[in-house]
Formats: structure tokens, sequence, C-alpha cells
């Protein structure tokens, strides 16, 4: 089994996650306007990660800090690559490749599209047991606009149902439907 099968395997399970972030200078932010889904820091979320050997699917659930939103993104693994399903309109090719043991980046495949020069956000996600830690960078039109960090610890490794903490309530499918965004699209307003 290759390091990327292991490491996909090892983030199956439901996680809670605290999210804070900085600005390019290094200084604390309590609101965010340039991320994906701008809003306030810090707040805290609840990921489903499953993952079966080849599919994978991750849904985040905000459950404090910021207004109730659910995001779910899908990928499959193709030649000891994992390739997400296009995140929207004119989104480049997002991948996650292993970095060893432990170690996962979730990427463009290219830097050249052009859509990356409107919004860029490579995640570095470290896995230990039932910690793991995840941090990325943000570049909006070109330019540096914040860092993120993110705390996690697993507090179930079952997936089939919707965790207690869950504020969607216990009943109901864990993953939503895909999302898709908007934030690579060329018809986006600059930030």
């Amino acid at each position: 089994m290759s390091t990327l099968i292991d490491n996909l395997f090892s983030l199956r399970g439901v996680w809670r996650e605290e999210l804070s972030a900085v600005d390019e200078n290094g200084d604390t932010i309590s609101h965010d306007p340039y991320g994906g889904v701008p809003g306030a820091f810090p707040y805290q979320v609840l990921v489903y990660i499953d993952f079966d050997g080849a599919r994978f699917a991750q849904t985040t659930v905000v459950l404090s800090g910021r207004e109730p939103a659910v995001r779910t993104f899908e990928a499959s693994v193709k030649a000891d690559v994992l390739e997400f399903v296009p995140l929207g309109p004119g989104a480049p090719r997002i991948v996650g490749v292993s970095q060893g043991p432990g170690a996962l980046w979730f990427v463009a495949d290219t830097v050249a599209a052009e859509a990356i020069q409107r919004y860029a956000e490579p995640d570095f996600i470290r896995i230990d047991g039932d910690r793991r830690w995840r941090h990325t960078v943000l570049w909006r039109n070109g330019a540096l606009r914040r860092l993120l960090m993110v705390k996690g610890h697993r507090i179930s490794p079952d997936t089939s149902v919707r965790h207690d903490l869950d504020p969607r309530g216990v009943d109901g499918p864990v993953h939503d439907l895909r999302s898709v965004v908007d934030i690579y699209s060329a018809k986006m307003k600059p930030s």
C-alpha cells in the first residue's frame, strides 16, 4: 500500500477542529474577507472523512463561531494521486499527494492555471494518531492574504451516522450534496 492510501485511511472518522488565522504580518485576525467562505475567526467545525481505498468524501459542519454551514468535497485515487472532483467553474485540478507517513498536501497540480492567480490555498495536513493539524496559505489575486492554522482531534471513528454534536441533528446522511464554489471563476469580483 502507498503512503497516500495509508494517510487517507488514517484520516477516516469524525474530527473536531478549531480554526484560527493570522494576516500576512503574523497578526491574529478576527474576520477573513478573502477566504472561500469569508467569516469570523476563531471558529470550530466537525469534519467527517470517509475513505474506502478509492473514493474520498469530506463534509465540514460549522459548530460555533460562524454562521451555520455545511460543505462537502469528493475525490478519488487515480495513479497514486487523490484527484478532487472539480470544485466549481474555472477550478484547476486539485490533487492530494503524500509527503511521507502522516503528511499530506492538497494542492493545485500546476500554478500556471489562470484560476490559481485569482485564488490559491494549498493545504498541508499532518496526522498523528487521533490528532491532526492543517496549515494553509491563502493568496487572492496574487497577493498573500492570510495563514490558517487548524488543530483537530478525532472524536469518533464512525462516520456511518451523524455525531451527537452535529448541529444538523443526528438524523439524515452524514455527507451533504457536493459543494460547488465560484472562487476560481473569472467572473468573480476582485478581492
